[in-house]
């Protein structure tokens, strides 16, 4: 087992530190206290093809993996998870449209999605559809070569940024489920913004509530056969850009809490003098690197394997440890930096909102943990 990167990801990994902390980092903090798109700063990501960073070449894209995925949101959560949310979600689109639609549908749509002159935004939970999708209400009725889509959806991340959403509703009867949902391109213009919610954080990109009534659509705009949309989106990975998300923040909280400690004077000292600090930080360390390489093997693992082998057991141990890592590391950042610390003066409390959401987006950890338990029962029982 190799656990070096190659020299093409560490390459990678140190343009995507470089504009983090350069472009992003400074305008971090602004863009969450006023809850401003950081719409600029996908539109550069854009120009560098990391909106088409796991897109093939043929349509400009990078051509990357899961591996470099990984690398890249982490660096880019480290500096404002908020914009690491927003480039994983456009891709996840992106990578339904290139492994289930037709060559039409790549050829139309993936050209601009690399380089985010069209962006992507997900419509699959609604108010009762959360962790059970198969819950969905928003149904597609075929009239004539045309659909006809009623419905919710929320959570929708990047919605107000979007051009397409790629909506999940429900094609057929009830007692053919799970083979009865299927997937469509719907323009963004064609939903109505119900709900925008005030969240404790990921403040920059919102994620409303948005309604559907008698929207009308081609069958060019199915994307995957009738029916398969929810079955065959197991097969695609970009999810786990939610734990490297969590790898960011929990290093980026580590790093400040290293930086301050180590300034920081009290009683004749730094208070990185402390053994009781120490340890903590240390702890901080750990968990930092025990999410990345659980997040990199499920990244790794998720890339090689053949189409429907299960990966559960790395992808949710990834998601688990990492977001969780993320919201202990922020914490002890806040504590650790004292009552400077619970300011909007330091990076750290944004963490901490942050973070908080993690162990909830892409699914409840607790969702995982069963997932996690199912799949060691099933392969060692």
């Amino acid at each position: 087992m190799d656990f070096e990167l190659t020299a093409a990801q560490r390459t990678l990994r140190e343009e995507a530190r470089e504009f983090a902390r350069t472009e992003i980092e400074p305008r971090a903090g602004e863009l969450d206290e006023s809850e401003s798109s950081p719409e600029e700063i996908l539109a550069e990501l854009g120009e560098r093809r990391y909106a088409g960073l796991t897109l093939p070449e043929e349509y400009g894209g990078r051509g990357e993996g899961l591996v470099e995925l990984a690398l890249v949101v982490e660096e880019l959560s480290a500096a404002l998870m908020s914009v690491a949310s927003a480039l994983g979600l456009h891709l996840g689109v992106a990578a339904v449209v290139e492994r289930f639609g037709t060559d039409e549908q790549r050829e139309r749509f993936l050209p601009e999605m690399a380089t985010y002159d069209t962006v992507g935004a997900l419509g699959l939970s609604e108010a009762d559809a959360g962790t059970d999708k198969l819950a969905m209400e928003t149904r597609a009725e075929r009239d004539g070569d045309e659909w006809v889509l009623n419905g919710h959806k929320q959570w929708v991340t990047n919605f107000f940024d979007a051009d397409v959403v790629l909506t999940y509703a429900k094609t057929g009867p009830e007692g053919d489920a799970p083979h009865n949902v299927s997937a469509f391109l719907v323009p963004a213009e064609e939903f109505e913004v119900e709900t925008v919610w005030e969240t404790l954080g990921a403040k920059s990109v919102k994620s409303p509530r948005v309604t559907l009534s008698d929207v009308r659509v081609g069958d060019d705009r199915m994307v995957g056969e009738e029916g398969e949309a929810y079955v065959r989106r197991g097969e695609v990975h970009t999810s786990v850009n939610v734990p490297a998300r969590g790898v960011g923040i929990a290093r980026a909280a580590l790093e400040d809490t290293v930086a301050y400690t180590s300034e920081r004077e009290q009683h004749g000292g730094t208070i990185s003098d402390f053994q009781g600090v120490r340890w903590e930080v240390a702890k901080m360390a750990e968990r930092v690197d025990a999410a990345r390489l659980l997040t990199l093997r499920a990244a790794d693992r998720a890339e090689r394997a053949e189409t429907g082998a299960d990966v559960r057991r790395e992808t949710s141990m990834a998601k688990i440890r990492a977001t969780q890592a993320a919201v202990d590391n922020a914490n002890d950042a806040v504590q650790l930096h004292g009552g400077v610390g619970y300011t909007t003066e330091r990076r750290v409390e944004r963490y901490l909102r942050d973070a908080r959401l993690l162990t909830i987006a892409g699914g409840p950890n607790e969702t995982h943990k069963n997932a996690l338990a199912d799949a060691v029962f099933e392969n060692e029982g």
